[in-house]
């Protein structure tokens, strides 16, 4: 299950927030094994390496070929451990793994909100932008009005850290904060679950807006259920049982080529079809081209009728995308090869801010 290597630090890549990039060199190489291997740490978890260590690596992604997770990851800097954490906290988070991790929620005693938190249990009417992919995130964010503050809920279907996303580093002040849920870490508050967290982001960091989507990586298995993102339909039960305003960024494409991701993927339609029991506002771009249009319009007539479709002008949002801080790009495209996927988490953006302003 897990392909061990270890190797020597030989030089620093780059950095971002919370984590650090190398270049290591294997010591003990299988024939398959190149001669080295471009490995992450997270500092906060294992210590920093300098040049000239020793690390143990955790290669199995990075064997396997993989897209967004293909990395070694530092597991251990064994000759040079980092010292015992001081911080405050008592919730685990990666449970029994080795690299489990002791981190402090938003609303545990003895947190800084906890007076705010303990017994909070609405969000206000707050709209909460729902997406399957972290890619969508930047794009809902180029929807919202600068002025409007909006927090991230990252689950736990895809990275654990929040420190795997460069995204995230490279939005910079553009969030009012992020709250990592259930397994996920390394936020700017930690909660336990969903609830929790869309709790944090409305009272402890003053969203007006919240986008709820998995880090990056998200796993599946090319069927209707084997999908870390159907947890999509989950958030919008979460969602209206503590009084927000659920609102639906769809997977439209007409770039994917896999069929059952066209028009609408065939992911948003069972998140909002089989596992969301509660009505959300479903975001489509104006103007798409006739045939996309005409697809998205009969994918959605399958969905129940609690949902509510909801039209957005597009006027000056592939600008807003354009200038995002962040590369936009999913499944290996950008904004060019697959524009009305990015435009369709944008109008998602722009709707929730009218919501917020009424």
């Amino acid at each position: 299950m897990v392909r061990w290597r270890s190797g020597r630090v030989r030089a620093v890549r780059r950095r971002w927030t919370g984590a650090v990039e190398y270049e290591v060199v294997l010591d003990r190489r299988t024939p398959d094994d190149p001669e080295t291997v471009r490995a992450l740490a997270y500092p906060v978890l294992v210590g920093e390496p300098a040049v000239g260590d020793r690390v143990l690596l955790n290669t199995t992604a990075l064997a396997l070929g993989l897209g967004t997770g293909g990395y070694a990851l530092v597991v251990a800097v064994p000759d040079r451990l980092p010292p015992d954490p001081t911080g405050p906290g008592h919730v685990v988070k990666a449970r029994y793994t080795p690299l489990q991790a002791v981190v402090q929620a938003a609303d545990e005693e003895g947190a800084p909100y906890r007076s705010v938190l303990a017994d909070a249990d609405d969000l206000g009417g707050m709209p909460v932008v729902l997406a399957d992919l972290h890619s969508a995130l930047p794009a809902v964010l180029a929807g919202v009005p600068a002025d409007v503050p909006v927090a991230y809920l990252m689950t736990d279907g895809g990275a654990l850290p929040a420190w795997f996303s460069r995204s995230l580093a490279e939005l910079g002040g553009r969030l009012a904060g992020t709250v990592t849920v259930g397994q996920a870490f390394g936020g700017d508050l930690e909660a336990t679950n969903t609830h929790a967290g869309l709790l944090a982001c409305r009272h402890a960091l003053g969203a007006a807006v919240t986008v709820v989507a998995q880090g990056p990586g998200n796993l599946g298995t090319g069927t209707r259920w084997g999908y870390s993102g159907v947890a999509v339909g989950e958030a919008v039960n979460a969602v209206a049982a503590l009084g927000g305003r659920p609102v639906g960024s769809l997977r439209i494409s007409d770039a994917d080529p896999r069929p059952r991701h066209q028009g609408v993927s065939h992911h948003s339609l069972t998140a909002y079809g089989r596992v969301a029991l509660a009505p959300a506002d479903l975001v489509v771009p104006a103007g798409l081209a006739a045939g996309l249009a005409a697809r998205v319009a009969a994918d959605l007539r399958t969905l129940p009728d609690r949902h509510r479709v909801v039209t957005v002008a597009t006027d000056g949002l592939l600008d807003a995308l354009a200038a995002s801080p962040v590369r936009l790009s999913t499944m290996g495209r950008g904004l060019t090869e697959d524009t009305a996927y990015f435009l369709a988490a944008a109008a998602a953006g722009r709707h929730a801010a009218a919501l917020a302003a009424t």
